[in-house]
């Protein structure tokens, strides 16, 4: 059984996944359409910019959001002046920093998903005088739903293991952007705390397994879909 204080750390946890799964969604969609695509000036670029939390530190990437959103970063400060909003040691923070590690796993999953496509649907599409922003809507994102559903799972369930990035952009402020990961970190800085960590770490494979187990229900589901 968990106590009050582990009920609230992965209700956080549940919470700073699952925002940046909305807020990364819309834009990794996009992109992977972008991706998915015939070559086009930039691409190479664009791809590598995409995936680049997956190479750098995640340490490395919170000091970079620090440096940008932070309360005296270039766009940090202009947010708070302007709007009164900071996001550095904040559970959005905390948000975004795992919107951003989680987005290119998100991107590859739908990426799939739209090449899995049969390009003849787009030209007849084309030929019926439907626009690119039709094509999208009525012939990509329906088609590629199960690979914008796997992508949404993966993301959220690496995001409940998201550490390095959350901790040093958003710290590890407990009922605030105390996650699991860093409330395992907690736990094992004190003494006799690995029990609690043991416990905490079970539960946070339980949901990693859960999410890829569905995710790859998701992607299975896609192909036999397509195949159809």
């Amino acid at each position: 059984m968990l106590s009050a204080d582990e009920w609230n750390v992965l209700a956080t946890s549940f919470g700073v996944a699952l925002r940046a799964v909305i807020w990364a969604l819309p834009i990794a969609t996009l992109a992977a359409y972008a991706l998915s695509r015939q070559s086009f000036p930039g691409k190479s670029l664009l791809d590598g910019l995409v995936h680049l939390p997956l190479v750098l530190p995640p340490v490395l990437i919170g000091f970079l959001l620090l440096l940008l959103l932070g309360r005296r970063g270039i766009i940090g400060a202009w947010l708070e002046q302007n709007f009164g909003v900071h996001l550095a040691f904040t559970a959005e923070g905390a948000s975004l920093a795992t919107a951003v590690m989680t987005f290119p796993l998100m991107v590859r999953a739908i990426r799939l998903a739209f090449e899995a496509t049969d390009p003849a649907l787009f030209e007849e599409a084309a030929v019926l005088r439907a626009g690119p922003f039709d094509r999208f809507l009525s012939v990509a994102m329906p088609l590629a739903g199960p690979g914008f559903l796997a992508g949404a799972v993966t993301a959220f369930a690496a995001g409940l293991g998201e550490f390095g990035a959350v901790i040093t952009f958003a710290s590890n402020v407990p009922g605030e952007t105390q996650t699991l990961p860093l409330a395992i970190y907690a736990a094992l800085q004190l003494p006799g705390g690995e029990a609690q960590a043991l416990r905490l770490a079970g539960f946070s494979f339980t949901l990693a397994v859960a999410g890829l187990i569905v995710a790859e229900t998701l992607q299975a589901w896609s192909r036999r879909r397509l195949q159809q």
